[in-house]
């Protein structure tokens, strides 16, 4: 594919409402969106293609294989999309990989041969490499005049202003005339600059709220940047943004300066015939299904989502807790320097792309860590305060089911975010114990640590009469644990997760009945009982805080 364009590119665009002038991270990475002065193209759907199978898998280069049609290229495949649902078919490569959302720039007539690398940041942790067979929709763009990366460090206001701190860097030398500006959902300039760096000042500002917390959730308005470096090129991007604040108390999970209780669902992208990944009209159907729900939040557990799904969270005010794919770290080898060398690159690309967001409020590193080993504590302590030398906005967690008295990495998270399946995993059947289990369990973690909690993971599998397994055994567990949670959120809860919104598939076990029944939707996205149960719950919490 060539690439056609110049060469002047607006590479850094920081958007900082912050009073400090502290740059944690260099740049911020940008969905590709057309303009007047770009074309984006899709390069999903089916193609046909060659893999390359040699030992060092360079052989398409050595014989350069893009310099052929591959009608010429012996073994050429006649299919190259696959959707692989894991009932069906299980095997590696060449069906499945990771490779960018977006290609760079490059010279015009120049060729892009994108290379497929066997692994990625998506399967770092992942023991079984193939488990995560996510499909993404990559995306092209013609120009090479155009805002490559930037981030916001989203806006803080005092009383009815919002200020806006922002940066620009041009590629490409040259003088450059620079305009921006913010302008809100009624086509209005609210606030302009001709500077590469200042603040902008929102007066009347309209803050970003989360769903049923406000009456006008999920505003955003548009940041246009234009580059002029002649009279021929030029370029223009435009980016949503949201203006709101986080902070986190001991007791207390403030979202523009007001108490937020997390009542939302885990998640997966997972579906029929697609299997994982991205499927447009099932987004839709979720988005829909969750508002129903009075679900006001969710977890990208356990791995980052597409980047379309954390722009409709941000237009719905859906809240997220953005998960990297630390998960599967048992073995004491994945707490080397090896590792966390990775990991902490893991974390670098996660905050570069995902903190333009403001439906992202908290970065998870990691789920269910062996953090009772040792050398745990220096591996969370280290990634921790990483994570947040990047986005000093934002808190950082990890979700852990290990003892609240061994946790090697709980002193460093700034919201305790723990798992538990009482009356499932153990004492199985006994619904009598939890009461006693879960009320101990919260009393335990917040008199040793002092930070809020969030039961980031509860639930029971259900098929179908009350025994284990059935949607009665399920709903009469999540009654026992909301019977916990209405006496804790009074005092140090802050959030309840459903684990999971939908009955996903898994691979082949004696340990699951055709996937993980823990959904409150089945995998067609049918209710179950327990749907119905949380609809009551979400909706009265909503009408609570909404009150408050």
């Amino acid at each position: 594919m060539s690439v056609p364009g110049s060469f002047a590119v607006l590479r850094v665009l920081w958007l900082l409402a912050v009073f400090d002038t502290v740059f944690p991270l260099d740049g911020g990475m940008l969905f590709p969106r057309e303009s007047s002065s770009r074309e984006v193209k899709e390069l999903n759907g089916l193609w046909h293609f060659r893999a390359d199978r040699s030992p060092k898998r360079n052989e398409g280069f050595e014989r350069a294989w893009y310099n052929r049609s591959l009608a010429e290229v012996r073994g050429c495949q006649k299919l190259s999309t696959m959707f692989l649902d894991l009932l069906l078919i299980s095997g590696s490569l060449p069906q499945h990989f990771f490779c960018p959302v977006s290609l760079p720039s490059a010279p015009a007539s120049s060729s892009r041969w994108l290379s497929l690398p066997e692994s990625g940041s998506g399967v770092v942790f992942v023991v079984e490499k193939n488990k995560l067979m996510t499909h993404r929709c990559m995306q092209f763009t013609s120009r090479t005049t155009h805002v490559q990366f930037l981030s916001i460090r989203h806006c803080c206001f005092l009383w009815i202003v919002g200020l806006v701190r922002y940066k620009v860097s041009v590629n490409g030398g040259g003088n450059n005339t620079l305009n921006v500006a913010l302008i809100d959902k009624d086509g209005h300039r609210v606030a302009s600059s001709n500077k590469p760096s200042g603040v902008l000042r929102v007066v009347d500002v309209k803050l970003w709220w989360p769903y049923l917390m406000h009456e006008n959730p999920g505003y955003l308005y548009s940041m246009e940047v234009r580059q002029h470096a002649n009279v021929h090129e030029g370029d223009v991007y435009t980016l949503p943004v949201g203006i709101r604040t986080v902070n986190v108390t001991s007791t207390q999970f403030l979202i523009n300066n007001k108490p937020f209780y997390f009542h939302g669902v885990n998640k997966h992208e997972d579906s029929d015939i697609r299997g994982k990944g991205l499927d447009w009209p099932l987004m839709v159907k979720d988005f829909n299904l969750m508002k129903w729900l009075g679900a006001n939040s969710f977890r990208t557990s356990h791995y980052p989502y597409a980047e379309e799904i954390l722009q409709m969270c941000d237009r719905h005010g859906i809240v997220v807790i953005d998960e990297c794919p630390g998960v599967g770290i048992k073995d004491i080898r994945s707490f080397g320097n090896a590792s966390l060398s990775h990991h902490l690159v893991v974390m670098d690309e996660l905050v570069l792309r995902d903190k333009n967001h403001p439906s992202v409020v908290m970065w998870s590193v990691a789920n269910e860590p062996a953090a009772e080993l040792l050398p745990a504590k220096f591996y969370f302590k280290t990634l921790i305060k990483h994570t947040k030398a990047l986005d000093q906005t934002r808190p950082v967690t990890y979700i852990t089911m290990t003892n609240y008295d061994r946790d090697q990495g709980a002193p460093y998270v700034d919201v305790v975010c723990v798992n538990s399946y009482f009356s499932w995993y153990r004492d199985s059947g006994h619904l009598e114990v939890i009461p006693i289990q879960l009320n101990t369990h919260f009393e335990n973690w917040y008199r040793k640590y002092q930070k809020p909690i969030i039961q980031s993971e509860y639930g029971a599998d259900a098929v179908d009469p009350p025994v284990m397994f059935s949607e009665e055994y399920q709903s009469a567990l999540l009654q026992s644990y909301h019977d916990v949670f209405d006496q804790k959120r009074k005092q140090y809860v802050i959030g309840e997760l459903i684990w999971n919104f939908a009955d996903f598939m898994t691979t082949q076990g004696i340990f699951r009945v055709v996937g993980n029944k823990k959904g409150i939707f089945t995998r067609q996205r049918q209710p179950k009982a327990s749907a119905f149960i949380l609809k009551r719950r979400y909706w009265r919490l909503a009408n609570e805080m909404f009150s408050n």
